[in-house]
């Protein structure tokens, strides 16, 4: 009888893998759902400030251009989206979106609206803290920590292609190349160098900003240091983390431009 109690372990072995390979699938559909929903909540308040808001000034303008830009990629995201990592991608975007939303509401004067939750990179990027102009292949390049007429261009703070961006408002999209094509031109390091060297909200310099200056990074620095000095540390990457966001309660409704509680 030996025979019998092998096809009964098999039977039952078999029983046992089907079972954690369907309990699996539930599983990831469970956390797909939810990441989905949460995405989809943020989404469509930021849809409802984009298409309730209307720019004052050049600089509300251009926020609210740029808001709505997340806005569409964020829909385009979720709407593709098959794995909850893919969904919290999508709130990360749309997340991206409320800063722009927040700099319109300020550029005009409003009440920017409760604080957001902090972007993947952006504590580490650091903020424009002065104002600065400096002269780039042969053109004036701004950045200020305030909204005018010269610098319309506000960007939340973050990596852009690998790279740290400080949050601030400026008088081009400076990073808009590295967004679009995925890298840096070579002359980015200069111009970041010209632009933030010594100023007290950046606390890195171009090697920093080549290096992809966030967590990690000071780790990295102090074991080059030390296997200088001739002592082996085991090496230090430079990893970054791009975990997403806590969720947002609330609802979704928004009433006139005015702006709703998360």
């Amino acid at each position: 009888m030996w025979w019998l109690l092998i096809v009964v372990v098999v039977v039952l072995a078999v029983g046992f893998v089907v079972w954690r390979a369907q309990q699996s699938k539930r599983r990831a559909a469970t956390e797909l759902a939810d990441a989905a929903a949460d995405a989809r909540q943020l989404i469509e308040r930021l849809g409802g400030q984009v298409y309730n808001l209307t720019g004052s000034n050049d600089a509300a303008k251009q926020a609210l251009a740029d808001a709505s830009e997340r806005h569409i990629a964020a829909v385009s995201q979720i709407d593709q989206a098959h794995t909850p990592a893919q969904a919290r991608l999508a709130k990360q975007t749309a997340l991206e979106g409320m800063y722009y939303i927040r700099a319109a509401r300020s550029a005009m004067g409003m009440d920017p609206g409760p604080a957001v939750p902090a972007l993947d990179g952006q504590d580490s990027a650091g903020q424009v803290t002065e104002k600065r102009t400096v002269e780039y292949e042969g053109r004036a390049v701004a950045a200020s920590p305030n909204p005018s007429s010269e610098t319309p261009n506000y960007y939340p703070g973050g990596r852009v292609a690998g790279r740290p961006v400080p949050a601030g408002w400026y008088s081009e999209p400076w990073w808009k190349p590295a967004l679009i094509g995925g890298a840096w031109g070579l002359g980015s390091a200069l111009l970041f160098s010209s632009l933030f060297s010594g100023m007290s909200g950046v606390g890195y310099g171009a090697q920093g900003f080549e290096s992809g200056y966030g967590e990690g990074y000071q780790d990295g620095l102090a074991a080059s240091d030390n296997d200088a000095a001739g002592y082996d540390t085991g090496g230090g990457d430079q990893g970054h983390d791009s975990g997403g966001n806590d969720a947002w309660g609330g609802d979704s409704g928004f009433d006139g431009g005015g702006f709703d509680g998360f």
